[in-house]
């Protein structure tokens, strides 16, 4: 079941998906792993009291936990205003911000075998959000930026 995304002054915001959440999560508590790993063997050549290894370790558990909470939180992937929207943590999405005015149509695409929504912009550039990263039913989403361009073309004349 997806969550409805938050609205507040015309403006939406989607959220990550839990999956796109869990591989943040994954690489932070990798890195983790990696900073404590290095840590260990610092302090044993150089002979430091251990405890240094366990306030490393607590320090960047806190730090990740506080990722995770922001992430599911605060971040949004997708953002929609009445003047145009900001995409965020999606790798190769082209590009990641535009007015309504600029984007030449919103259509669904499958790119990379993953269905995607793209905007296509008037100076040939475009915008790719793969619809998994959303916590969000595809259909609304595309529902919503499709109404958000017909507004803005509306309002143009």
């Amino acid at each position: 079941m997806a969550r409805t995304p938050e609205s507040s002054s015309g403006t939406t915001d989607y959220r990550p998906a839990p999956t796109l959440v869990a591989r943040l999560f994954g690489a932070a508590v990798a890195a983790v792993g990696l900073l404590v790993f290095l840590t260990t063997l610092v302090v044993a050549l150089l002979d430091w009291h251990t405890a240094v290894v366990l306030v490393v370790a607590a320090g960047g558990l806190l730090v990740v936990a506080a990722l995770a909470a922001a992430a599911t939180r605060s971040v949004s992937v997708l953002r929609l205003t009445p003047e145009g929207y900001v995409v965020r943590l999606v790798r190769g999405a082209g590009a990641t911000r535009a007015r309504w005015s600029e984007v030449e149509d919103a259509v669904t695409a499958r790119v990379a075998d993953a269905d995607c929504i793209v905007l296509r912009l008037r100076d040939g550039r475009s915008t790719t959000v793969p619809v998994a990263v959303l916590a969000a039913d595809r259909d609304d989403v595309v529902r919503d930026v499709r109404a958000r361009l017909k507004a803005a073309r509306g309002s143009r004349r």
